[in-house]
């Protein structure tokens, strides 16, 4: 005969015990082994309520079972702690579709706080992920990373302290980015090869870049199609404190929005304040080249294009570029204003193209932009906006479910 009774109380350091009653004998288990059992053994429709308190994890929590739904009771009062992990390195391993988690904080993750893959229909909202000593090479990669999936809503949410990337969407299709706040990562939120992506009314700050935008030469998919609109890029100048010798580490410091290798990107009615490289960096494969031992997809195509800036705001900026060369080209060529203009170009275009093919367009907007030429020495600095006085079609809004 066995007989299973569980009963919950709470101790005084806010987490609950629970006693199950195995064949008449008394089992105790902690609400983590609850959490981690509810994980392990869910069903497809389940939701799993974790109740306010902080709950220490030593190994990572796996999904696998589509349609389940994680809910704590609040982005501060539920938190997934991992800082004393001692198996693998991620917090929240998710493989599974119609997957939505919201209302908690995951802590202090070696790794990747909450890493979501080959999924769909995934929302993600009112989640913090947070490296609580502040920002530290010894941080895990990413917060809320996504990749391979298709249909993410990712809204509402906190990332800190992250040595790659705070929130991340890789190799996916039909993406929002929404109404987060992302701080002291090395990339605030960094898109990369994905295909229809809305980032909007999302505030980074005090990152190394705010919103990095870019194609890897390795990865079969073709990132397009990307708007990043209504944001706020605030102070984006934080040393970089990635890994060295990772891809990370190369980011530049100082840019809001880092465009590096990829076509159709629409940036409109964001604000800009100063970002000391440039409030939009944009950038060919060849000036940054993200490559390390991996062979280049034959598809890739390392000159940004039909690149639409426009109806944004822009307040200081340029005053103190810490990419390689550009301070020479701030002090020498705009030594009246004392700053680069709102938009730098590293100038590289396709040998078989002009500059005006490459569809770089600022609209009509009080924007200046810069060619520096910075693949030939700096030589050849230009400073002329007429040519980027074009307009390109507005790209489609994302439309979740497609």
């Amino acid at each position: 005969m066995m007989c299973l009774r569980i009963l919950g109380r709470r101790t005084a350091f806010g987490l609950a015990v629970l006693s199950a009653f195995y064949g008449c004998q008394a089992l105790a288990l902690t609400a983590t082994e609850n959490v981690r059992l509810a994980f392990e053994s869910a069903k497809p429709g389940d939701v799993i309520t974790i109740e306010e308190g902080v709950y220490e994890f030593d190994r990572p929590l796996t999904l696998k079972t589509r349609g389940v739904t994680i809910r704590g009771a609040g982005i501060d009062k539920t938190v997934l702690s991992f800082r004393n992990q001692v198996a693998g390195t991620d917090g929240i391993v998710v493989n599974a579709d119609d997957f939505l988690i919201e209302d908690l904080a995951i802590e202090d993750v070696p790794g990747d706080s909450l890493k979501i893959r080959r999924s769909k229909n995934v929302t993600v909202r009112r989640v913090r992920v947070e490296w609580t000593d502040g920002p530290k090479a010894t941080n895990g990669g990413y917060g809320i990373f996504p990749v391979r999936s298709r249909n993410v809503l990712v809204e509402d949410s906190v990332a800190i302290g992250a040595s790659d990337a705070g929130i991340y969407v890789g190799q996916s299709r039909n993406v929002v980015i929404r109404n987060n706040i992302v701080r002291s990562n090395v990339a605030g939120i960094e898109i990369e090869n994905s295909v229809n992506v809305d980032t909007y009314g999302n505030w980074a700050e005090n990152n190394t870049a705010g919103i990095e935008i870019l194609n890897m030469p390795y990865l079969k998919l073709n990132g397009r199609s990307i708007r990043v609109f209504e944001n706020d890029l605030v102070t984006n100048n934080l040393p970089n404190f990635a890994t060295s010798g990772t891809t990370a580490s190369e980011l530049p410091a100082g840019a809001g929005v880092v465009i590096n290798s990829i076509d159709e990107i629409e940036i409109f009615g964001n604000r800009f304040v100063d970002n000391d490289t440039a409030s939009v960096f944009i950038m060919s494969h060849h000036l940054l080249p993200y490559t390390g031992d991996r062979e280049i997809v034959p598809v890739f195509d390392p000159y940004p294009e039909r690149i639409a800036i426009h109806q944004n705001s822009y307040d200081g900026g340029g005053e103190a570029p810490t990419f390689p060369g550009l301070e020479e080209v701030r002090r020498t060529v705009f030594a009246a204003s004392g700053r680069l203009p709102e938009v730098v170009w590293d100038g590289a275009v396709n040998p078989d193209k002009s500059v005006a093919d490459a569809r770089i367009c600022l609209g009509d907007e009080d924007a200046g932009i810069v060619s520096v030429d910075a693949l030939n020495g700096y030589r050849d600095v230009v400073v002329d906006a007429e040519v980027h006085r074009c307009l390109l079609p507005s790209l489609m809004p994302v439309e979740l479910g497609n």
